[in-house]
C-alpha cells in the first residue's frame, strides 16, 4: 500500500507541475463519466419495474435516460483520455529531463560508474515510457473508487450483507500486491543480465562496432552470449510471472465466489417477496459492473505498483546524486583566477567504486605553474585515472590534491572544471549540429561563429565545415538524421576544437589525443598544443598534462612521469630518463625499434 500511495502522490504532483488546468479538466470529465455507470444500473431497474407494471411512458423515459448516461460515460472518458494522454507525455518529458539532471547532477563520476546506481538508472530509464499509462491509471483508479462507493450505497440499500461484496474486492488487490512484489524482486535480480543483453544488442547493431564484428566473424558469438543472457533473465522472470499469476487467480476466484453469493441472496429475497424483479436486475447489473471494476482495478494497481517502484528508484537516485543547485554542506572555494604555485599530489591513491584493488597508490607529484607534464606507462598503469583525478572527475580515496596549496576537495568542482580544457582518449562523438558539437566546449560562445571557426581552425578542423551541408548549423553523424559521416580523425579534431574553445584555462589536458590521426596531423596537433601551452602558461600559469604512448611527442614536456602498476616509477626530463636506463629507456628503445 505504501508503494501505491507513493505512486499516486508522485504522479499527481508531476501532472500538477506540468499542466494543472489539463489535470483538473481531465479529472472533472472522468468524474462525470464514471458516476454515470452505476446510475445506468438504477435506470435499468426503473425501466424493468415500469415495463412490468405497464407504464410504457415511464419505461421509455428511463430507457432514454440509460442511453444518455451510456453516451455520457463514453464521451466523458474519451475526452478525458485526450487530456491525460497529452499530460502523460508532458510528464514523461519532465522525468526524462530530471533523469538527465540526476545523472549529471554530481560533478564527480563515482556514482555514475557505480553498478548499483547504473542498475537503478537503467530500470528507471526503461520504465519512463510507461509514465502516461501510469498517470492514466491514477485518474481511472480515482474514478473507480467513486463508482465503488456509489455501488456500495446502492447494494447496502437492498441488503446490508451486500456491503461485503465490494469489500471482497480487497482480496484480489492484496493478492495482486504480493504478485507484484514477486515480479519486482525478479526484475531487480535480472537487471544486470538485462543491461548486458542490451549492450550486446547495441554492439551488434551499432555501425561503429558492427564493422569490426563482421570482419572478425564474431556475430555468432554475440548471438550466443545474447541468448544466454536473455535465457537467464526469462527463466527467472517466468518463475516470477507463474507465481504471480497463481496469486492473482486465487484472489479473483475468491471475488467470483462472493459475486455468486450476492446474486443468490437477492434471488432468495425475491422468492420471499422482500425484493422485486427490479432489485434483482439492479444487483445483477451492479455486480457485473463491480466485477469489471475489480478486474480493471487489478490491472491499474499493477501499473501503479510499477510506477511506485519507479518513483522509489527515482527518489533513491535523487538521494545518491543531488540535483544541481543544492548547496554544499560546507561552503566551497572558487577556482583561482590564475595559478601561482601549481598543483601538488600528496600520497594520492584511488580505487574505483565497488573495487578494493587500487588503481593508483602513493602517488606524489609536484607540477609547478606554467609547466608541462607528460605521463607515460604501459596500458593499465593508471595514466588516464590520474588525469581524471586532477580534473576533479574523481575524488582520491587516499591522500589529497592541492591547487596553489588549497585542497581540491575544498574548491567548487564545477568552478574548477569550468577552467579546464581537456580532450580524453574516449572523446565524445556528439551527433548534433556542428555548432553544438564545438560550442559545448564553452557554452557562452556557442552562437559566436567567429570563435567557433577560430577553434576549428586551431584544431585543423576548418575543412569539416565545408563538408557538412549547412555549415555550422548542419548535422554531424547519422545516428538519428541524414547528417555528415566523419572519419575517426575528424571526430577527434572536433573534440580538440571543443577543448581549444575554452578561454583562460588553468589546466590543459590531452589524453592520447592523436590516436585516430596520421603522423602529419599528429605533429601539427602537438605544435599547436605547444603554442597553446606557452600562451596559457604565460597568461594564467596554466598547467599542461599530456598522456601519450608515442615518445616522440612527450619530449616537449618539461617533465615526464613514468607510471607502473599505479605508482610513480620514474620522473625527470627525457634526457635524464634515457640516461637512467630504467623502464622509460626500455619503452623508448622498444618504440624506436618499431619505427626504425
Amino acid at each position: 500500500m505504501t508503494v501505491l500511495l507513493l505512486a499516486v502522490r508522485h504522479l499527481l504532483r508531476l501532472a500538477w507541475r506540468c499542466d494543472r488546468r489539463r489535470l483538473l479538466r481531465a479529472c472533472a470529465m472522468m468524474l462525470l463519466g464514471y458516476l454515470a455507470t452505476p446510475l445506468i444500473a438504477l435506470s435499468l431497474k426503473g425501466l424493468t419495474v415500469a415495463a412490468v407494471a405497464g407504464h410504457t411512458g415511464t419505461a421509455a423515459v428511463l430507457g432514454l435516460t440509460a442511453a444518455v448516461l451510456l453516451v455520457l460515460e463514453l464521451m466523458m472518458n474519451h475526452f478525458a483520455h485526450l487530456s491525460y494522454f497529452e499530460l502523460g507525455d508532458l510528464g514523461e518529458v519532465e522525468l526524462q529531463n530530471e533523469l538527465l539532471a540526476l545523472a549529471h547532477g554530481d560533478p564527480h563520476l563515482e556514482r555514475l560508474e557505480s553498478a548499483r546506481f547504473a542498475d537503478a538508472l537503467a530500470l528507471v530509464r526503461e520504465e519512463l515510457p510507461r509514465t502516461r499509462a501510469s498517470l492514466e491509471a491514477v485518474l481511472q483508479l480515482g474514478g473507480l473508487a467513486l463508482q465503488l462507493a456509489l455501488t456500495a450505497v446502492l447494494l447496502g440499500g437492498l441488503n446490508p450483507w451486500l456491503l461485503l461484496l465490494p469489500l471482497t474486492g480487497v482480496l484480489p488487490v492484496l493478492a495482486g500486491n504480493r504478485a507484484q512484489r514477486l515480479l519486482d524482486a525478479a526484475k531487480e535480480r535480472t537487471a544486470t543480465h538485462v543491461r548486458f543483453g542490451r549492450h550486446l544488442l547495441d554492439a551488434a547493431t551499432s555501425p561503429s562496432t558492427a564493422r569490426q564484428i563482421r570482419l572478425a566473424g564474431a556475430g555468432p558469438l554475440l548471438v550466443e552470449r545474447h541468448r544466454e543472457a536473455w535465457a537467464r533473465t526469462t527463466a527467472e522472470l517466468r518463475r516470477a510471472h507463474t507465481a504471480a499469476a497463481a496469486l492473482r487467480a486465487g484472489g479473483q476466484l475468491a471475488f467470483a465466489a462472493a459475486y455468486g453469493a450476492a446474486i443468490w441472496t437477492v434471488v432468495r429475497q425475491a422468492e420471499h417477496g422482500t425484493s422485486g424483479l427490479g432489485d434483482v436486475i439492479l444487483v445483477i447489473t451492479l455486480a457485473a459492473q463491480l466485477s469489471l471494476q475489480v478486474a480493471t482495478a487489478l490491472g491499474l494497481l499493477a501499473v501503479l505498483q510499477d510506477a511506485g517502484r519507479t518513483a522509489r528508484r527515482l527518489a533513491g537516485l535523487r538521494e545518491r546524486a543531488p540535483a544541481p543547485g543544492v548547496p554544499a554542506e560546507v561552503p566551497l572555494r572558487p577556482a583561482p583566477a590564475a595559478l601561482t604555485g601549481g598543483i601538488r599530489l600528496e600520497n594520492v591513491g584511488f580505487a574505483y567504486p565497488g573495487s578494493t584493488r587500487p588503481v593508483l597508490e602513493g602517488v606524489d607529484l609536484d607540477i609547478p605553474a606554467g609547466s608541462a607534464l607528460a605521463v607515460v606507462g604501459e596500458n593499465g598503469a593508471g595514466k588516464s585515472t590520474l588525469i581524471k583525478l586532477i580534473c576533479g572527475l574523481y575524488r582520491p580515496t587516499a591522500g589529497r590534491i592541492l591547487v596553489d596549496g588549497v585542497d581540491l576537495a575544498e574548491i567548487d568542482p564545477r568552478a574548477w572544471q569550468s577552467r579546464l580544457a581537456a580532450l580524453f582518449q574516449d572523446f565524445a562523438r556528439l551527433e548534433l549540429r556542428l555548432r553544438d558539437n564545438t560550442g559545448i566546449g564553452d557554452l557562452d560562445r556557442i552562437d559566436d561563429d567567429e570563435a567557433l571557426r577560430a577553434a576549428l581552425a586551431a584544431a585543423d578542423a576548418a575543412g569539416i565545415e565545408a563538408t557538412v551541408p549547412g555549415g555550422l548549423d548542419g548535422l554531424v553523424g547519422r545516428g538519428y538524421g541524414d547528417g555528415s559521416d566523419l572519419s575517426g580523425g575528424q571526430w577527434q579534431k572536433l573534440g580538440l576544437a571543443r577543448t581549444l574553445l575554452r578561454r583562460e584555462p588553468l589546466l590543459l589536458t590531452l589524453d592520447e589525443p592523436a590516436s585516430a590521426m596520421d603522423a602529419t596531423a599528429e605533429q601539427a596537433l602537438f605544435e599547436r598544443f605547444a603554442r597553446l601551452v606557452a600562451d596559457s602558461g604565460a597568461r594564467t600559469g596554466a598547467v599542461s598534462l599530456l598522456v601519450s604512448h608515442r615518445f616522440s611527442t612527450v619530449r616537449m614536456a618539461d617533465r615526464i612521469v613514468v607510471l607502473e602498476h599505479g605508482r610513480v616509477r620514474e620522473s625527470g626530463t627525457h634526457a635524464d630518463l634515457v640516461a637512467a636506463g630504467g623502464l622509460y629507456t626500455e619503452l623508448y628503445a622498444l618504440q624506436a625499434r618499431i619505427y626504425a
